[in-house]
C-alpha cells in the first residue's frame, strides 16, 4: 500500500545524519554532562557546544537558552514562573492558542487567581492589535502576553514584530509560542526582542522529547524543576545528552538548507492548493492557510464539502489508503470535542464539515500530492 505522510505539523521525519549523530551520542558519550571526570567533561563539553550554535543562530545569549523535553514543558515553565517569580498579575492570550498554553494560563486563573484576558480575533483568526492595545491599557497590573508566531492547526503567522512593540510599549512582557516556527523561519532575537520563545526538536526533522526555552538574560526566573543545578540552575535533571546532540544537528540542518527547503516546501503547498481547487468544487481553506504570504509555507487547512455525517469516516478512509494527515492538533487528535481553533473562527455550518489539516516537508513529493488528492475526490463523489 502506498503510504503518505502529510502531518508534518505534528512530528517530522528525523534526518538521517541527526540519527547517525545521536547514535554516535549514545555510543560513545556516555558520562554524566555534571561529571568532572573526562567522560563527564567531554559530554559537558557537547552540551554547552550546542548550546552556543543555537544562541549564534538566533542571534542570542548561550545563557539564555535552556534545554527541556520540549514545547509544552518550556511554555509551562515561562507562564507559571513569570506569575511566581516576576509577580505577572494579568495574562493576555487568545483562545487558539495552543493547550500548553491555554491550559496553563487557565490553572494559573484557577490556582493563583492570576487574571486572563482574551484579544478578539477576526474572521480568519488573527489577533486585533487595537483590541489588545485597549487590554493592555486596562489597568496598571503586572502583564505578559503569550501569542503564538504560527498558529498549529490553520498556519496563520501574527505580525510577531508589532505585538512585540506594542507589548514593550506599554510594560508588557512578550512570550511567544514558536514551535510550529523556530527551524522554518530565520530569527534574531536583538531584531524581534521578544522576553521568551520555545521551541521543539521534533517539528523539524530532530528527535522527539528535546526542545529549549529562550529566556532573555536577567529575566528574574527562578527554576520550575528544583533538585539539580543544570541548565545554569533554571531547570535540574541529568541532561538528555543524546538528544541535545541531535536537537543542534536538527536545527543547523534546518537553517543552513533553509532556503532551498522553504523554497521546495513552497511550491508544494502552493501545488496542493491548485489540484484540490481543480477536482474538489466548493472546498474551502480555513484561517489564511491558503495564502502564501500570511500564512506558513508548512500547512494547509482545508474543510471539504461533505455532508456531516459522512465526515467521520473521513480520516479513517485516508488512513486505509495510506494517507497521514490529522483533522487538528496531534495533542488532541483523540478528543471527539472538535477543534477549539476552528469552533473560534468558522461558522456553525462549516465548523460541521470535516476540516483536515494537511502539512508538508521536504520528504514529500507531488506524485503524492496527486495520490492524495485522488484519494480526496474519490471520497467527495461518492
Amino acid at each position: 500500500m502506498k503510504k503518505v505522510y502529510l502531518d508534518n505539523a505534528a512530528t517530522t521525519q528525523v534526518r538521517e545524519n541527526v540519527i547517525a549523530k545521536m547514535q554516535d551520542a549514545l555510543a560513545n558519550f556516555y558520562g554524566n554532562p555534571s561529571s568532572t571526570h573526562s567522560f563527564g567533561r567531554s559530554a559537558k563539553t557537547a552540551v554547552e557546544s550546542a548550546r552556543k550554535t543555537i544562541a549564534k543562530y538566533m542571534n542570542a545569549h548561550p545563557s539564555e537558552i535552556i534545554f527541556t523535553s520540549g514545547g509544552t514543558e518550556a511554555d509551562n515553565m515561562i507562564l507559571r514562573c513569570a506569575v511566581r517569580d516576576l509577580k505577572v498579575e494579568t495574562i493576555i492570550t487568545s483562545k487558539i492558542e495552543h493547550h500548553a498554553v491555554l491550559h496553563t494560563v487557565e490553572d494559573l486563573e484557577s490556582e493563583k487567581g492570576t487574571k486572563v484576558l482574551y484579544v478578539d480575533l477576526d474572521a480568519f483568526g488573527n489577533p486585533d492589535l487595537l483590541h489588545l492595545e485597549s487590554l493592555l491599557k486596562q489597568d496598571d497590573s503586572k502583564k505578559l502576553v503569550s501569542l503564538m508566531h504560527v498558529n498549529n492547526e490553520i498556519g496563520n503567522k501574527i505580525d510577531i514584530a508589532a505585538v512585540c512593540e506594542l507589548c514593550h510599549s506599554h510594560g508588557a512582557l512578550f512570550h511567544s509560542d514558536t514551535v510550529q516556527s523556530i527551524g522554518h523561519y530565520a530569527w534574531d532575537v536583538k531584531v524581534v526582542p521578544v522576553d521568551f520563545l520555545t521551541a521543539a526538536a521534533h517539528k523539524f526533522h530532530g528527535p522527539k522529547g528535546i526542545g529549549f526555552a529562550y529566556i532573555k538574560k536577567n529575566s528574574g526566573l527562578k527554576p520550575m524543576i528544583s533538585g539539580g543545578a543544570q541548565e545554569r540552575g533554571y531547570r535540574a535533571g541529568t541532561e538528555s545528552f543524546h538528544n541535545i546532540v541531535g536537537l543542534e544537528m536538527a536545527f543547523v540542518e534546518a537553517y543552513d538548507n533553509l532556503e532551498a527547503e522553504t523554497a521546495y516546501v513552497t511550491e508544494l503547498k502552493s501545488y496542493f492548493i491548485d489540484r484540490m481547487k481543480e477536482e474538489i468544487p466548493g472546498v474551502k481553506f480555513n484561517g489564511h492557510s491558503a495564502d502564501l504570504e500570511k500564512s506558513t509555507f508548512t500547512l494547509v487547512n482545508a474543510c471539504l464539502p461533505i455532508d456531516p455525517q459522512k465526515a467521520l469516516m473521513l480520516l479513517f478512509h485516508l488512513d486505509i489508503k495510506g494517507i497521514a494527515c490529522s483533522k487538528g492538533s496531534a495533542c488532541q487528535s483523540g478528543s471527539d470535542l472538535g477543534s477549539h481553533v476552528l469552533a473560534e473562527i468558522l461558522s456553525e455550518d462549516d465548523f460541521k464539515k470535516p476540516s483536515v489539516r494537511f502539512s508538508f516537508s521536504k520528504y514529500n513529493t507531488k506524485e503524492e500530492l496527486d495520490y492524495t488528492v485522488q484519494v480526496l475526490k474519490e471520497f467527495v463523489d461518492k
